[in-house]
């Protein structure tokens, strides 16, 4: 039986290649790709090119919307805050194409971390610019984070009704957004950490780093991928 084909979003950046410096190439954390295949998906990765979103997304039965760069303020009618980093415009672009390709198809989607802010504002969300609690103590490595979750949700069934999560981001969902239901927040201060389409077939955004937990957060992916069979 053929395993369920998972777009997984990309970044495009400066990279060195063998012997070749300074490259542009569409690159993603190797984690990302080999949680899919734990889980019994086929990976491949969408280059942030927006006009080659509806030909890939057609081939695709779940769609992954991985970490990365904050979203440009416009998109949920915020002026910038001189804390955001520069907006990606052809990766917000592609990810937001994407998403309205894989909801119109009625395809799983997991967010994680951006992905979920992604969600979010493609329902009509906002976000806090800077969450200075939540930002990276030390940039590049993670923070754990204790966070409840609401027990009648998916996060519910697969992570019961806490966890801990390896969070890198310093900033966070502020409203949800129409047809959203947030399903987690931290412990600490009751910051959004996952939303849910409770009326989709799989729609859900994670703020902590998935990919990089032990089997017990591991196991979205699981469900994700089971959602797309």
């Amino acid at each position: 039986m053929k395993r369920p084909v998972v777009a997984v979003t990309a970044d495009a950046v400066t990279a060195n290649w063998g012997v070749w410096g300074a490259i542009p190439a569409a690159v993603q954390p190797w984690t990302y790709l080999t949680k899919v295949a734990e889980a019994g998906g086929s990976p491949f990765l969408l280059p942030p090119m927006h006009e080659a979103v509806e030909d890939l997304m057609a081939g695709a039965d779940a769609l992954l919307i991985t970490g990365g760069a904050d979203i440009d303020p416009a998109r949920y009618g915020a002026e910038r805050d001189p804390r955001t980093f520069p907006p990606d415009e052809l990766r917000d672009a592609t990810d937001l194409a994407a998403l309205a390709v894989a909801e119109r198809r009625g395809i799983p989607v997991l967010g994680i971390c951006r992905g979920l802010q992604v969600i979010a504002v493609s329902r009509g969300g906002t976000l806090h610019q800077h969450l200075p609690a939540h930002a990276p103590t030390v940039p590049g490595r993670h923070t754990l984070r204790d966070i409840t979750v609401a027990p009648d949700s998916v996060l519910g069934r697969v992570l019961g009704g806490s966890t801990t999560g390896q969070c890198h981001h310093h900033q966070g969902v502020a409203e949800a957004g129409e047809g959203l239901r947030a399903t987690a927040w931290a412990r600490e201060d009751g910051v959004i950490e996952a939303v849910e389409d409770p009326g989709a077939r799989f729609l859900v955004g994670f703020q902590p780093h998935a990919e990089e937990g032990g089997a017990e957060i591991t196991g979205l992916f699981k469900a994700f991928v089971d959602a797309a069979w």
